[in-house]
């Protein structure tokens, strides 16, 4: 359900074992263009003449832009590491990992979480990965991703990972 092509494997980025970009639905756009066009009609009863398409020449590019960052985030393992939104965890440092269900993450997002991990949640998307980290340097223990494909995610860190993962 991925909207891009995985990243080209290149001689200095070696293959890619996952990537996953988290967007947004497509559907959501129309949303946007409809609530973009509303808010310009706002601005547009208040001025005469030109003036008057300034909200929607404004206003619609604005509630697509936002939907566009929002689904920008993505999630890759490439060369032994886990890179989530620019953030870099190598693989040597992954200890168990494990899928929460749509229907269990309110409570992995809410009493089961821990306030010091990394937290990659887009609510458009049902299942979490949990990634535990065994380094004691980290400052987080573990990390916690949407994925639309958490088994894809889970398979590609126990085959790239130097040890066995859970």
């Amino acid at each position: 359900m991925s909207d891009r092509l995985p990243e080209r494997d290149s001689a200095t980025s070696g293959p890619t074992a996952f990537d996953e970009r988290l967007s947004v639905p497509v559907w959501w756009y129309l949303l946007a263009l409809g609530l973009g066009v509303l808010m310009g009609a706002q601005i547009h009863m208040g001025y005469p003449g030109l003036r008057s398409w300034i909200g929607y020449a404004v206003m619609v590019p604005l509630c697509v832009g936002v939907l566009w960052w929002m689904g920008r985030s993505r999630t890759t393992v490439r060369n032994g590491t886990l890179v989530s939104n620019g953030r870099e965890l190598p693989l040597s440092a992954v200890g168990v990992t494990d899928i929460v269900q749509k229907k269990d993450k309110q409570q992995a997002m809410g009493p089961d979480l821990d306030p010091s991990a990394y937290v990659l949640h887009r609510v458009w998307v049902g299942p979490l990965v949990r990634v535990e980290i065994t380094d004691p340097a980290s400052a987080e223990p573990y990390w916690v991703l949407s994925s639309r494909r958490p088994e894809a995610l889970r398979t590609a860190i126990a085959e790239q990972a130097p040890h066995p993962t859970g």
